[in-house]
């Protein structure tokens, strides 16, 4: 059974989608209804729905800003308004639906096919991602696997020049200029590369150790192969200096 979360700053709005999804009672659950997104982010963090309801137009936190401020979406977001301006930026923000409200029972039966298809492809990456992960860290020391753009990546680590980060994605730079763009915080990358290849040096940058040209110790920053300049944060220094 699909476990829900709906959030929509109208009692009213919550209350007819509850009713709706009455209707396919056999087949969806509600966990959990807000009016209140700051609370709806704070329960999202500590448990996982298969789909979130979520309305766009709420005044404290509109519903693309509470996207961008969760740490990670594992769960296929579902986008309800009565305005059908808002499709398109919806679909930039890979919501797997849009329910124009009032909701027709027909349009919601459609999305929950949806939901369904989704719940069990994210079931089966992870699954295979997991094993994939488990695999190389037993018996290949020198390659991650990374999930990005539907694909699983194998990469050797020493292509790897540096990590930066950009919010909640990070940027690989590789050799030959090559770049990999991943839906991961830098601390989750972080705990994927192996730790006798790699040094977080900054919040936002992680190197190869292997791949440093030189160090400018009065500047405080770092020349990679690359010729990049990355930064050494102050609290990390002895630390660095310690795995050179």
């Amino acid at each position: 059974m699909l476990k829900a979360v709906i959030v929509d700053d109208e009692p009213k709005a919550i209350q007819s989608l509850i009713w709706e999804l009455g209707n396919f009672k056999e087949e969806i659950e509600i966990m959990q209804s807000f009016t209140n997104p700051e609370e709806a982010l704070k329960y999202l963090t500590l448990n996982t729905p298969d789909c979130l309801f979520l309305d766009i137009q709420m005044p404290t936190i509109g519903g693309f800003q509470f996207l961008e401020q969760l740490d990670e979406i594992n769960f296929a977001v579902v986008i309800t308004t009565a305005y059908d301006e808002y499709a398109i930026e919806a679909l930039k923000h890979d919501a797997i639906d849009y329910l124009l409200k009032p909701i027709d029972s027909d349009d919601l039966r459609d999305t929950l096919s949806k939901i369904k298809k989704h719940s069990n492809r994210q079931f089966s990456i992870s699954k295979l991602e997991n094993m994939l992960l488990n695999f190389n860290s037993k018996f290949d020391r020198k390659r991650i696997t990374i999930n990005t753009d539907g694909k699983l990546l194998f990469l050797d680590v020493d292509d790897i020049i540096y990590v930066a980060s950009d919010g909640n994605y990070s940027t690989l730079f590789l050799k030959d200029e090559k770049k990999i763009v991943v839906t991961k915080k830098i601390k989750e990358v972080d705990a994927i590369l192996p730790e006798h290849h790699f040094f977080r040096i900054h919040n936002s940058y992680i190197i190869n150790l292997g791949k440093i040209k030189a160090f400018i110790k009065n500047e405080g920053y770092v020349i990679m192969d690359s010729n990049h300049k990355i930064p050494v944060a102050r609290q990390r220094k002895s630390d660095f200096l310690e795995k050179l």
